[in-house]
């Protein structure tokens, strides 16, 4: 390789480190559980990027990075064998020092009870339902999971369903039960 060769393709693996790192942590966390087990599946998908060349994955990076981070993940609970809860109790991200920390407080409760809701969903719904809060179409996500784009589609929606007609997401969100047919 030429010293040009090596410099664009560092380049090339530093970009696509920036653009998917965060989103490849936020989605290993939701399959895991365990942020620090997320950030050792993220590492190794970076480390198989760098055997990869811009030219075998072309326009293909974010279902390729996905699809790698999937499986890993998968196989860290198999070698598990059994599924483990979240239990964070912070939203991430940056909190302006302006705000109230009442309301500061209510987001970041939300956001651990929103979370702890979709940790008790089954595999496959946290799975493409956390692809799809990554912003991948429908067609990508089944690419990365090996379902139709169909089945990708029920998934999500059947995963929203459940989410949305929970009791605990009701009352967050201050909506009436829905009726129970008898």
């Amino acid at each position: 390789m030429t010293a040009t060769t090596i410099g664009d393709r560092r380049r090339w693996v530093l970009s696509v480190l920036d653009e998917y790192e965060v989103p490849l942590a936020r989605f290993a966390g939701r399959l895991l559980g365990d942020l620090d087990a997320a950030r050792d599946v993220v590492q190794h998908v970076f480390l198989r990027l760098c055997g990869q060349s811009e030219e075998e994955i072309g326009d293909r990076v974010a279902p390729w990075l996905f699809t790698v981070c999937r499986n890993r993940a998968i196989d860290v609970l198999r070698g598990r064998q059994r599924i483990e809860s979240l239990s964070r109790g912070e939203a991430p991200g940056c909190q302006s020092r302006e705000s109230d920390p009442a309301v500061t407080a209510e987001q970041n409760e939300t956001y651990r009870r929103l979370n702890a809701l979709v940790d008790e969903l089954p595999l496959k719904h946290r799975e493409v339902l956390g692809l799809w809060m990554e912003g991948l179409a429908y067609g990508r996500i089944a690419e990365v999971t090996g379902h139709s784009e169909g089945n990708v589609r029920v998934l999500v929606h059947r995963a929203l369903k459940r989410l949305r007609e929970h009791p605990d997401v009701q009352r967050l969100l201050d909506l009436p039960s829905p009726k129970l047919h008898v």
